[in-house]
C-alpha cells in the first residue's frame, strides 16, 4: 500500500493508494511547524485497518519554509580568492526594474563567513596550485567560525574538480561532524554564480532537513511504515539517506506533487497539454504539462537565492482560501498575500479568526455553507463570515455581497496571472489547452479562470481536495545526473556522446538500480546566455534538429544556420511509479440534473450539468459558471466545456 501525506499552509492531505490501485482519503489541520498530532490516526483510518506492507510518500515545506525564513544553518563558504563578493554582484540585474529602491534579499551566507583560498584555474587548465599549506591554513580558518555547514566552490571547478575534492577531504577528516559541499558533488555545471548558491543552498539546508527527516522518520517506523520517501521539486521520489543529501532538491517538494497528481487525471481521461492551478489554503500554485509531462527548469529562484536544480515550473501566489481581504490607504480593495492558514483560519471557521478571507467570501455568496464539514469536524458559521466581509466593506464602501464578488474577483485575477507566467511569457498559448483547478478552494474558479484566459475546456479531477497527495503517493523515484560539455552539435558523433553519459549511467545504476534511463542536453544557440532541454535520441544532427523545433514552439521562430551548442548532458533515472484506478461512482443520478446544487459523488458517469451549478464532494466544492457545461467522466472528473 503507498501512502501520500501532503502538509499545507491549512490542511494536510491524505492518500492511501492500494495494490489495486484504489484511492482512499483523507484531511486533518495542519499543525504549522510539527508534523500535525492527527496524522497518523487519519492514515490508519484511510488504509482501512489494512496490515499490507506501507510505502509513505511525503511533501514537505521544510526546506521552502527554511529559505524564506532565513532559518537554516550558519555556513562556511571557502571560494577562490579574489572572488568572495560573487554572492553579492549576483548577475547585476535589478530586484524590480520599475523600482529603484527594490533590493535583492541578502545570501544565506554571511560576508565575514567567506574564506578567500589561494587558488585559481582557467577554462584551460590550473593557472594556480593549491599547496598542502593552503588547505591547513583554510581548515585552521574555518574552525573559528563555529559553522552548522560548509561549502567549498571554487572557478571552473566543473571541468578540474581537484582543489575542491582535496581541500573537502581534509575539512572532512578535521570536521567530520559537520556537512561539507562542494560545487562540483552539487552541480558540476559552468556558471559560477548559479554554482556557487546552489551549493551554499545544500549547505545551508542539510542541518534542517536532516534534522526533519530523522524526526518523522522515528516516527514513521512507530507507525509501521516499511519505507518513507520524500518527494523531489523534479516530481520523483527520494529514499530519506538520498534526501539528507540532496536538500536543496526539496525546494519545492510539496507543489510538485500536485502536478503529478494533474498529469495522471489528464492521462486518465486522454488530455495531454494542461494548464494546472493548485489553489489550498495560504497560496496557489501554477504549473503547464505538455505532451504528458510537466514542463521543467533549470534555472530558478526561491526565497530570491538562485537554485540551478531541476524544477517543475510552478509561480506560486498568495491566493488561497485563507488570503486576508483589506483595504489599502487608497480605499481599494486587496487580497492577500497574508493568509489566515491554519490558526486561526477563516472567520467561517469559527476557532477566532476575525479578518475576511476568500473562503468567508465564498460563504457569504452561498458557494459554502454549514452543510459543509471539513477536516477536524469543522463546520462553517455563515453569521461570522458575513461579520468579517461586512468590515472589509464598509472600510471600502461597498455593499456586503459586491464586496464578497469584489474578493473572489481579486482571488481569481491573482491566479490568472500566475498561469499567463507559466504559459503565455514561455511561448505556450493557453487558448488550445485545458484548465485542471485543483485543492480545496481552485474547483470554485476553474470556469472563471478559463474565460478570463480564453479557454473552452477546463477539467476538475475526482479527489480534487487531495490531490497533490494522490501525486505524491503514485509518482516514481528519480535522480537526475548532469555534466558538463560545451560543444557545437553537429560535431558531435554517437561516441562523443556515449563516453560521457556512460559515467553518468554508471552513477545511475549505483543509485537506482533497474531504474529507466532518459537521456537530455541542454542546448542553446551559440551566443544565446539560455538553455533549451532536449530529448537526446541520435547524435548531434538529431539534437540539433530537435533544439530547432523546440526552439520554434517556445519561441515562434528557428534559425537552422546557426550553430547548436550542446552545453550539458542530462541523465534522468526513474522507476516504480504506479497507475492508479479512477472511477465514478456506479450508482446515483444520470441524465441531465436540473437544479443549482448536487453531492458530485453520487453522480455517475455521462451525468450533464448546465452552469450555474455548484457540486459539492469530500474535500472540494467545484462552481459550473453561467455559460458552461460539465459532463462527468468515467474516471470521476468533471469535464468543463464552454457553451
Amino acid at each position: 500500500m503507498r501512502l501520500g501525506v501532503d502538509v499545507g499552509g491549512t490542511f494536510t492531505d491524505v492518500v492511501a493508494l492500494g495494490a489495486d490501485g484504489t484511492v482512499s482519503v483523507g484531511k486533518v489541520r495542519s499543525a504549522p511547524g510539527s508534523v500535525p498530532p492527527d496524522l497518523w490516526a487519519e492514515l490508519k483510518r484511510t488504509c482501512g485497518g489494512s496490515d499490507a506492507q506501507r510505502l509513505l510518500v511525503h511533501g514537505t515545506t521544510v526546506a521552502t519554509n527554511a529559505l524564506l525564513e532565513r532559518t537554516g544553518g550558519r555556513v562556511v563558504l571557502a571560494t577562490t580568492a579574489g572572488f568572495e563578493d560573487l554572492l553579492w554582484l549576483r548577475r547585476q540585474d535589478r530586484a524590480d526594474l520599475y523600482d529603484l529602491s527594490a533590493h535583492h534579499p541578502a545570501p544565506v551566507v554571511a560576508r565575514e563567513d567567506v574564506i578567500g583560498v589561494a587558488e585559481r584555474a582557467t577554462p584551460d587548465g590550473v593557472e594556480r596550485a593549491l599547496t598542502q599549506e593552503e588547505i591547513e591554513r583554510v581548515v585552521g580558518l574555518v574552525g573559528g567560525h563555529d559553522p552548522d555547514a560548509i561549502v567549498v566552490s571554487f572557478l571552473f571547478s566543473f571541468r578540474f574538480p581537484e582543489h575542491e575534492l582535496r581541500l573537502a577531504t581534509a575539512l572532512r577528516e578535521t570536521y567530520s561532524d559537520t556537512p561539507v559541499v562542494t560545487s562540483y558533488e552539487v552541480l558540476p555545471v559552468f556558471r559560477e554564480y548559479e554554482r556557487t548558491s546552489t551549493a551554499v543552498a545544500e549547505a545551508y539546508l542539510r542541518p534542517v532537513v536532516s534534522g526533519y527527516m530523522e524526526r518523522l522518520g522515528n516516527e514513521a517506523t512507530r507507525e509501521g511504515i516499511e519505507e518513507l520517501r520524500v518527494m523531489a521539486s523534479n516530481g520523483g521520489t527520494m529514499r530519506v539517506a538520498q534526501a539528507r543529501v540532496r536538500a536543496a532538491a526539496l525546494a519545492l517538494s510539496g507543489p510538485a506533487g500536485g502536478v503529478e497528481g494533474a498529469r495522471l487525471v489528464g492521462s486518465a481521461v486522454g488530455m495531454s497539454d494542461l494548464l494546472t492551478l493548485d489553489m489550498g489554503g495560504t497560496s496557489a500554485d501554477a504549473s503547464v504539462i505538455l505532451g504528458g509531462q510537466p514542463l521543467v527548469q533549470t534555472a530558478a529562484s526561491v526565497g530570491g537565492l538562485a537554485l540551478s536544480l531541476p524544477q517543475v515550473l510552478i509561480e506560486t501566489v498568495g491566493a488561497g482560501g485563507g488570503s486576508i481581504a483589506w483595504v489599502d490607504r487608497g480605499g481599494a480593495l486587496r487580497v492577500g498575500p497574508r493568509s489566515a492558514g491554519a490558526t486561526p483560519g477563516p472567520a467561517a471557521y469559527g476557532q477566532g479568526g476575525g479578518e475576511a478571507t476568500v473562503t468567508d467570501a465564498a460563504v457569504v455568496l452561498g458557494w459554502l455553507g454549514p452543510e459543509h464539514t471539513l477536516a477536524g469536524k469543522l463546520t462553517l458559521d455563515p453569521s461570522l463570515a458575513e461579520q468579517a466581509v461586512a468590515k472589509v466593506a464598509r472600510a471600502a464602501q461597498l455593499s456586503l455581497e459586491r464586496c464578497a464578488q469584489g474578493i473572489i474577483e481579486i482571488a481569481t485575477a491573482t491566479m490568472v496571472r500566475a498561469l499567463r507566467t507559466v504559459s503565455v511569457e514561455r511561448g505556450v498559448d493557453p487558448r488550445n489547452m485545458t484548465l485542471v483547478a485543483f485543492g480545496g478552494a481552485g474547483p470554485m474558479f476553474v470556469c472563471r479562470m478559463a474565460e478570463t484566459l480564453g479557454m473552452r475546456r477546463a477539467l476538475v479531477p475526482p479527489h480534487a481536495g487531495v490531490l497533490s497527495a494522490l501525486g505524491l503517493a503514485a509518482a516514481p523515484e528519480k535522480l537526475e545526473f548532469v555534466i558538463s560539455l560545451h560543444r557545437p552539435a553537429l560535431e558531435l558523433d554517437q561516441g562523443d556522446l556515449d563516453r560521457p553519459f556512460s559515467e553518468l549511467e554508471r552513477d545511475a545504476r549505483q543509485e537506482l538500480p533497474d531504474a529507466t534511463l532518459m537521456r537530455f542536453a541542454d542546448c542553446r544557440y551559440e551566443g544565446q546566455g539560455y538553455e533549451l532541454t532536449v530529448h537526446v535520441a541520435g547524435a548531434g544532427s538529431a539534437i540539433a534538429r530537435a533544439f530547432h523545433r523546440l526552439h520554434d514552439e517556445r519561441f515562434g521562430h528557428a534559425d537552422e544556420e546557426r550553430t547548436v551548442e550542446v552545453v550539458n548532458l542530462r541523465l534522468v533515472g526513474a522507476r516504480g511509479g504506479v497507475s492508479v484506478q479512477l472511477r465514478a461512482g456506479k450508482a446515483g443520478q444520470k441524465g441531465e440534473i436540473s437544479g443549482s446544487r448536487a453531492n458530485w459523488d453520487a453522480l455517475t458517469p455521462g451525468t450533464k450539468l448546465i452552469g450555474p451549478f455548484m457540486l459539492d464532494s469530500v474535500g472540494a466544492t467545484a462552481r459550473i459558471e453561467e455559460g458552461w457545461r460539465g459532463e462527468i467522466h468515467a474516471s470521476g472528473a468533471v469535464i468543463l466545456e464552454r457553451l
